[in-house]
């Protein structure tokens, strides 16, 4: 894990927003962290803790571990953390961008949080970016458990760690309880501590179980109760079988028996009154279209044999009215003629001229009596006789003849079902006959319908043993589950104690192996930070309280005591130093007034020594009395220094500004 920027905007005495580089990597490098030291400098009240408290509140939230923070609530904090000369509309907001390898890869994560005063809810708004892109709410939503994998609060305070706390260390004879418990947390004793407090809250839970468990009837009795069940069941199944067989030899009989029934007229004696009632609506139907015909016979419709005749007549009576008519023009044109013979004898014309007109006129005159009054007149027959005879051949005769056809057509049809209707009233059965097919019938049907309800009632009984069998073979295995667990309960509670004793087995033989290893390294450590090689030869560790206890050559004990004020803050600092070494995890160290009480040549031998090794990435924050000019020249002077900037703290303004560079 490396940590890659910190932007703070109205953070404290931050006014505005202000940015911090902390990246390892020097402008010209791109690959390996040869500079691993990110330097901070600042007086005494500029602000380097609020430093180290932004980095906290941006991994952990409220659950952070902040200096300034003491009994106040996360709401409280949070206004008390926004800067004073911010305005009730602006925003406080920390932004930590930190990098690691997930799923073998690297990834960039930038932590922001904001608030306003009196934040809304009491919280602050996360948001998560990677890549410059916004995350979706998953991540967000389980931050803090993502954020234990990377770096667990518990043992934060190892990576995380200022002067005083170097100092209280140090000065203790016991390591105090914050340091207790990231101990613990590093060599994962928590777990196995954990572990025995769930087993005890086990235990007492299935021990309230047993005494809470209700009493079960007897198994014997639930299995007694299922046989009885599943008997009464395949005795009904064997019924129902039985019934079964019956019905279909039941309605095979009264198929037959109804075959027979139509066979023999029992159907057609059923429906005799039908029959008779049908036979006298198709004679009273015959004799209506029988009347129809003979009125149609007493009228015209005789005529229509001589309908040939008739035509002749009518083309006759034609012919006379027309000749009789030729007969008055013929009359008409000779009496003309005449006023015009004697019209033209008194006009000057010659007699031969007039000659020549009579004989035209007498040839006009002949000419009309030989093509039309050539013929004689024998039928005599006027006008309106012409007319009615014309009305009788065109409409009355074909009126009369389509609807004989209709009524011929409707007696034939009658005719035909009154034969079939009287066939079938000569096939029907006597009364005598007819009842004793009834009686059979009904009594082949009533056996059916009777055999059909034993069936339904076997079925219905069927059913209910099937929903009372369900319900035993459930109350069956609810026996057997709560004996199961009851027995189960039962070993886990006598399983208990056993496991507890392996767990604390477990944990002495895990602490002494985790703690033999912490010694090894925390001896390294110190005898690197010492000038004095030969004072210190073994550190052991306590296994209960994590006291450390010091050994010479020789295996003496060296009391504490006579380590001087500086010593005992390089044995401190070793402690937490091996601490890290022993986690496995490669997390950044930040260290606020790092160097405290040390004289200048233990002051030396950090400078040199542990800090350009402490981790990847050494974040310090110190004053200039700590780091001073001679410190510095010699961390430059071994190109450890990735990058430097200074706190400049305005009392009158009491804001503080972040700029490049160190004190020199």
């Amino acid at each position: 894990m490396i940590l890659l920027e910190l932007v703070l905007q109205n953070f404290g005495p931050y006014q505005g927003t202000q940015v911090i580089n902390l990246s390892p990597f020097s402008e010209t490098e791109t690959e390996n962290i040869s500079r691993p030291i990110l330097l901070l400098g600042g007086m005494n009240g500029g602000g380097k803790t609020t430093l180290m408290d932004a980095i906290r509140l941006a991994l952990y939230g409220h659950r952070a571990q902040c200096s300034t923070r003491g009994s106040l609530s996360y709401s409280d904090f949070l206004t008390q953390c926004v800067n004073s000369h911010t305005s009730p509309t602006e925003k406080t907001r920390i932004e930590l961008a930190f990098g690691h390898i997930e799923n073998d890869k690297p990834v960039v994560y930038r932590i922001v949080r904001t608030w306003e005063k009196n934040p809304k809810d009491g919280k602050d708004v996360l948001g998560i970016l990677n890549d410059d892109e916004w995350l979706n709410s998953g991540l967000v939503s389980i931050w803090d458990e993502y954020i234990e994998n990377l770096l667990p609060l518990g043992i934060s305070n190892l990576f995380l760690f200022d002067g005083e706390q170097i100092k209280e260390l140090a000065e203790q004879e016991t390591p105090p309880l914050v340091v207790v418990e990231a101990i613990r947390g590093l060599l994962g004793l928590e777990l196995s501590e954990r572990l025995a407090v769930d087993l005890e809250i086990l235990v007492n839970r299935k021990r309230k179980e047993i005494a809470d468990a209700k009493d079960v009837v007897n198994l014997e009795e639930i299995e007694e109760k299922l046989k009885v069940l599943q008997d009464k069941q395949n005795a009904e199944n064997l019924q129902l079988i039985s019934l079964q067989d019956d019905l279909t030899l039941a309605e095979k009989e009264q198929q037959e028996t109804f075959n027979k029934f139509l066979a023999e007229g029992g159907k057609i004696a059923a429906d005799r009154s039908q029959l008779e009632q049908q036979h006298q609506t198709k004679n009273a139907t015959a004799e209506t279209a029988r009347q129809a015909m003979r009125e149609l016979a007493s009228d015209v419709l005789p005529l229509a044999l001589i309908t040939p005749l008739l035509e002749q007549a009518r083309s006759q009576a034609e012919t006379e009215i027309n000749r009789a008519r030729s007969q008055v023009a013929q009359d008409i044109l000779l009496e003309r003629n005449q006023r015009l013979l004697t019209q033209i004898s008194n006009i000057n014309i010659t007699a031969e001229q007039l000659d020549k007109i009579k004989i035209l006129l007498e040839q006009d005159v002949e000419t009309f009596h030989g093509t039309s009054l050539q013929e004689s007149s024998w039928l005599q027959s006027d006008r309106e006789t012409l007319d009615y005879l014309t009305n009788l051949l065109n409409s009355g005769l074909p009126i009369a003849k389509n609807s004989a056809q209709q009524q011929q057509t409707i007696l034939e049809q009658q005719a035909a079902e009154i034969v079939d209707l009287e066939r079938q009233l000569q096939t029907a059965a006597s009364p005598e006959a007819y009842q004793q097919l009834v009686e059979t019938l009904q009594t082949a049907q009533n056996r059916v319908t009777d055999i059909k309800a034993n069936c339904e009632t076997a079925k219905r009984r069927i059913l209910e043993l099937e929903t009372a069998i369900a319900q035993t073979k459930k109350d069956l295995d609810e026996y057997t589950e709560q004996t199961i667990d009851r027995k189960n309960t039962e070993h886990v509670i006598t399983s208990a104690s056993k496991v507890q004793e392996t767990l604390k087995l477990f944990r002495e033989r895990l602490t002494l192996r985790k703690l033999n290893k912490l010694e090894v390294e925390v001896t390294e450590c110190f005898r690197y930070l010492l000038h004095k090689s030969d004072l210190v030869h073994r550190i052991a560790i306590a296994t209960n309280t994590f006291s450390l206890s010091l050994y010479d050559l020789q295996g003496k004990p060296v009391p504490k005591h006579r380590l001087s004020a500086g010593e005992k803050q390089l044995l401190a600092i070793a402690f937490l130093w091996g601490l890290a070494r022993v986690s496995g995890r490669r997390l950044p160290i930040a260290i606020d007034t790092p160097l405290g009480r040390l004289d200048s040549s233990h002051r030396q031998n950090l400078v040199e020594r542990y800090f350009p090794s402490a981790s990847h990435q050494v974040i310090l924050l110190s004053t200039d009395t700590e780091i001073g000019e001679k410190e510095v020249h010699t961390l430059r002077q071994n190109e450890a220094i990735a990058r430097e900037y200074l706190l400049k703290y305005d009392p009158t303004e009491r804001q503080t500004t972040i700029e490049p560079g160190y004190f020199w």
